[in-house]
């Protein structure tokens, strides 16, 4: 029933509707140029026609109900129509642009009822009486005029609401594409983050359980593997305070991993004690674009990582081969004993709790799929294969 108006607006309105009383009520009150006409029927009018004024933005309906209220207190005193009808067509208007559904088509429904209620006040004594004949043209052009007049107020607020409407719309739908695009970095960093940190892990954790069993026997490989697992463990906290910069400010991304960076990346998995044979062929005859190195770092991060995690012993194989227009890759690394060869793809159907290599498969699968390449993760002769396709400068 009541809109939410703020506290300038509702003085707005009140100051309006008291002007209007005093300005409607002046000549006739005051200074008495209709004297003929009661003057208690005329101050019921004022009263109420100024308060459909005031209430006309904070409730169309009740003002609507207050401007037909006086509009029959109006015709009950047999006054003519006056300034303070000017009261109505405001009204009309604000039932258009602001009211509720109802609210609306009793404003439209008002407009039109109204138009014939005038003419039937005016001239409907005349007609019935035969006095005047001829004043049935008249009524009938009053009632087209009063008609317009009063449709032409409602119209007007309809297409204030329609412009309203839009503006929501319009509001509505750059606060959804806001949403979409800080959810989607939101993901992109959380997937940074799960890159990151579990490769960085995984590391840590195998330079810990060597230097563990090396420090009996050989204490420099002891230290070789705490030199790892700090150097790993610094440049991952560099990393995580880099994402975590980039959630607590919208700014650039800000540095990200290159095809550069891969050595480094080699280098933290032979440093693990992994075997790694590395093959390019052919080599790339120019700079990728930045999304492909960053997608085709990423990928391999986790397909090492996961190779290290869940690998059984046996070497990791790492094969790219950059074309013209899209670069494929490939990383194979042995299963452990005992793992079936369905077992990958059970995982991904997992529970979050449950799952370490299904999350990865999905977040490379994602990764492929967001520069528009394709990515599949299978086991084949005893050994879990990741195979990509990314296409470059447009390439599918």
């Amino acid at each position: 029933m009541l809109r939410r108006l703020k506290t300038n607006q509702l003085v707005v309105d009140l100051v309006v509707a008291a002007l209007f009383a005093v300005v409607v009520a002046w000549p006739e009150l005051v200074v008495g140029r209709t004297v003929s006409h009661n003057g208690v029927g005329t101050a019921m009018v004022v009263v109420l026609m100024a308060a459909a004024v005031a209430l006309r933005r904070l409730s169309p309906g009740i003002a609507l109900a207050v401007a037909w209220a006086g509009a029959i207190v109006q015709m009950g005193f047999g006054r003519p129509p006056s300034p303070t009808d000017v009261a109505i067509f405001a009204v009309l208007y604000t039932t258009a642009a602001y009211g509720s559904r109802v609210v609306f088509w009793l404003g439209f429904a008002s407009a039109i009822t109204g138009a014939g209620v005038i003419t039937a006040y005016l001239f409907g004594e005349p007609i019935l009486t035969g006095e005047r004949r001829s004043i049935i043209t008249t009524a009938v052009a009053s009632l087209f005029a009063a008609m317009f007049a009063l449709l032409l107020a409602w119209t007007a607020g309809a297409l204030v609401r329609t412009a309203l409407r839009a503006q929501e719309n319009r509001v509505a739908q750059l606060r959804a594409e806001a949403e979409a695009v800080a959810e989607q970095e939101r993901v992109r960093i959380a997937r940074d983050m799960h890159d990151v940190v579990a490769h960085s892990l995984a590391v840590v954790v195998a330079q810990a359980d060597g230097a563990r069993y090396a420090a009996v026997s050989d204490a420099s490989v002891a230290r070789n593997a705490l030199g790892t697992i700090s150097t790993t463990a610094r440049a991952a906290l560099a990393d995580v305070r880099l994402l975590l910069t980039q959630l607590r400010r919208s700014q650039a991304e800000g540095p990200q991993p290159t095809l550069a960076d891969l050595e480094q990346l080699y280098a933290q998995l032979r440093g693990a004690g992994v075997e790694l044979r590395f093959d390019v062929d052919p080599s790339p005859q120019r700079t990728p674009p930045a999304s492909i190195q960053l997608a085709v770092y990423r990928i391999l991060q986790e397909a090492l990582t996961n190779a290290l995690q869940h690998g059984g012993a046996g070497p990791v194989d790492v094969r790219l081969a950059w074309h013209a227009d899209h670069v494929d890759f490939e990383v194979r690394n042995a299963l452990r004993p005992g793992t079936t060869a369905t077992q990958p793809q059970e995982l991904e159907n997992r529970s979050a709790g449950e799952r370490t290599r299904g999350h990865g498969v999905i977040g490379m699968r994602e990764r492929a799929q967001l520069v528009g390449g394709r990515l599949d993760a299978s086991t084949q002769d005893g050994a879990f294969v990741v195979r990509a396709t990314l296409p470059i400068g447009g390439g599918s």
